[in-house]
């Protein structure tokens, strides 16, 4: 899936998957991270989620990755915050006070630039890429993060109703990406409500990925 699909997206406003509120699989079990008041939280392909605002409300840090400018400047906003812009490398660095945000490919994104990362949320990235993505980012994002632990948010529905993104990943597909170096815990599977954009019937599940 090439980067003008999202760029796309954000230039339309055709942000669907963009949730109003702190995503409830979050706020359930991100406590199961066991971290630190203070630890600095990593969140791939971040979009403007309103998980960021939960998570600084609660005394972390937050890093991102995102491709779309318009959706970090659209984040910084409802932050009400202004953020000191800067380049690095091929990326623009946003940063305030406890966040940095990295706008550009995930895939120059180096461990040396991240810095450390005590855990990841992945609500929107994983499912966000198509399959023959998927190995060479669960890959890059170990070796960026140095396996932090993980909470994962993934769907599962019949694709063959409706493609995505957001795109269906099964266990089996989780364990391919990441069964090398993760222990993974299904913590909740949830119905989505209205199915998934209505066409087709879809659960949610948090997943717990520990370093093995």
């Amino acid at each position: 899936m090439e980067a003008s699909f999202w760029h796309q997206k954000w230039q339309r406003g055709e942000i669907a998957f963009h949730q109003n509120q702190a995503n409830a699989l979050l706020v359930a079990h991100f406590e199961k991270l066991n971290l630190r008041y203070g630890s600095r939280i990593f969140l791939p392909l971040c979009g403007k989620t309103l998980d960021i605002a939960w998570l600084l409300a609660r005394g972390y840090q937050v890093v991102g990755a995102e491709l779309s400018e318009i959706a970090i400047d659209e984040l910084f906003q409802s932050l009400n915050l202004k953020p000191q812009v800067a380049h690095n490398g091929t990326l623009l660095h946003y940063s305030a006070k406890d966040i940095d945000l990295y706008v550009g490919d995930i895939f120059d994104l180096s461990a040396s630039v991240l810095n450390q990362v005590d855990a990841i949320y992945d609500r929107a990235a994983l499912v966000a890429l198509p399959a023959e993505i998927r190995n060479q980012y669960a890959s890059h994002l170990t070796n960026i993060t140095h396996v932090a632990p993980q909470l994962v948010i993934t769907y599962e529905y019949n694709q063959a109703l409706i493609d995505g993104p957001p795109f269906s990943v099964c266990e089996e597909e989780l364990k391919r990406c990441y069964g090398t170096a993760y222990a993974m815990t299904a913590l909740e599977t949830r119905d989505v409500e209205g199915g998934m954009k209505g066409k087709a019937a879809s659960t949610e599940t948090a997943w717990l990925l520990q370093k093995e």
